[in-house]
């Protein structure tokens, strides 16, 4: 396995940029996730990496050397795409020796990486079988014993769950997870959901037209987001944004008081932000704000109260024990912890660290 360094990537199509100025570094074993909205260059980028795309300007590195001008054949990676690109007519067997067979591997060795591939991905039952006889499920992950057997350098996957029911996406996500470990292998996985980049990733990559947002482990991007992007994107529902006002350190709410005792940069906070696990529902009495609950959403052990602020046309979402009562049309107190308010200035920058 090996590290892969990116070092002032840029990627043009005619006059249009798809990555500006990408700098990275993914450790050797690493499980990177590559995550933003769509366009936003992530598939760009990890086609850049297997060399299907060539880039503009800078330089990629695969195990210390640079390949930036090499073959995607001779990069030593193993791509999985959102298509399974099975070949109908061939057995699993066949098609996962397929790529084996054309570089010239004897038919013993051939045999032994598909045994062993085969047993992680627990489908030897299916060895004889053709791809129509198999579930999406069963099929991803004779695509994904494919990538095994070239024993590379990087495992490189886009978006590969993304034609798989909700279930069998879980239950792949965790396979992956699971093979990871096993493998100990160098992987970038790109995704447009966050949920799978919070539950698979080492590190997660957000990137937003073409550039990267922030760099970091997942819980460190969630709960300490650089900006207002990465805050909105991580986390279902996303994080609440109310417009605020600040007034000698502290920051307000349609001239409610919502946190104090922050430093002097906050005097250029225009945003607040509050995940909705961290509204508290408290007696209109001694509540920092009030709302009016508009629709509930039950899911059984928790529910999604989605509220208008008393006084403002801002929407706010919280969530709550399934378990507690609330209807549509419900007046309810609000209250928020200072440790869990995020604070961002007029160009979308987190500021403000509470004192």
């Amino acid at each position: 396995m090996a590290a892969v360094s990116l070092a002032s990537i840029d990627k043009h199509y005619g006059s249009f940029q798809a990555l500006s100025n990408v700098s990275l570094e993914i450790e050797d074993g690493e499980f990177a996730v590559f995550v933003g909205p769509s366009g936003c260059g992530k598939s760009t980028l990890l086609r850049s990496i297997a060399g299907l795309e060539s880039v503009s300007q800078g330089k990629i590195s695969i195990g210390g050397s640079d390949v930036t001008a090499v073959a995607p054949s001779d990069r030593d990676v193993a791509m999985v795409f959102q298509s399974y690109a099975l070949y109908p007519h061939m057995s699993v067997q066949d098609n996962m020796e397929f790529g084996m067979k054309v570089n010239g591997v004897s038919k013993k060795e051939r045999h032994q990486r598909v045994s062993e591939a085969a047993q992680i991905l627990q489908l030897n039952p299916y060895l004889s079988r053709k791809p129509s006889e198999l579930s999406g499920g069963q099929r991803q992950r004779v695509a994904i014993g494919r990538a095994i057997v070239k024993n590379p350098k990087v495992f490189l996957f886009d978006e590969p769950l993304s034609n798989l029911d909700a279930k069998l996406r879980v239950q792949m996500r965790i396979e992956l997870e699971a093979l990871h470990k096993k493998l100990g292998a160098t992987m970038i996985y790109v995704t447009h959901d966050q949920v799978e980049a919070m539950t698979m990733a080492d590190k997660i990559v957000v990137l937003n037209e073409g550039e990267i947002e922030q760099i970091g482990k997942p819980l460190d991007l969630y709960h300490a987001p650089g900006t207002e992007f990465v805050a909105g994107f991580l986390g279902s529902p996303s994080m609440n944004f109310i417009n605020v006002t600040c007034d000698n350190g502290s920051v307000l709410v349609n001239n409610s008081v919502i946190t104090q005792n922050v430093n002097q940069s906050t005097s250029e906070a225009v945003r607040c932000g509050i995940r909705p696990e961290h509204v508290e529902i408290v007696p209109p009495d001694t509540a920092q704000l009030t709302a009016q609950v508009y629709v509930v959403e039950s899911l059984g052990g928790e529910a999604y109260l989605y509220c208008k602020l008393t006084g403002t046309e801002e929407d706010i979402v919280i969530k709550t024990d399934g378990e507690l009562t609330h209807s549509s049309g419900d007046n309810i107190g609000l209250g928020f912890s200072d440790k869990h308010i995020h604070l961002f200035d007029a160009d979308g920058m987190a500021i403000g660290q509470r004192t």
